[in-house]
């Protein structure tokens, strides 16, 4: 194996570990979310929608960061048509989220 065929093999472990660090860190962050916001519910906190919209925006910024980190080791076009997608909806999400983040703190002033 030459040295070009090691850095890249290197290379895609480093991507490929990084993808997992970044949806690992977005899974939990939705998951402590989540837990703070039945807590919320449970104990009748008016900012609980807040709170529940930030961290599902957190996550996703995650979750699309490993996304677009994935687009570095694709090599197949199909592929890329079905990452790309998966990084518009996850864009379009995230959007609307800080969309309704926004609306929530205007009416919570």
């Amino acid at each position: 194996m030459g040295l070009l065929e090691q850095i890249e093999v290197i290379f895609k472990l480093v991507v490929q570990y990084g993808i997992l660090l970044m949806e690992c860190v977005g899974v939990v962050i939705l998951l402590v979310t989540t837990a703070k916001s039945i807590w919320g519910c449970l104990h009748r906190d008016p900012h609980v929608r807040l709170t529940l919209a930030q961290g599902i925006a957190l996550a996703l910024e995650f979750k699309l960061g490993g996304e677009v980190l994935r687009t570095v080791i694709v090599r197949e076009p199909d592929e890329l048509v079905i990452l790309g997608a998966i990084i518009v909806l996850r864009g379009a999400l995230t959007f609307l989220i800080h969309w309704e983040i926004k609306n929530e703190e205007a009416s919570l002033k």
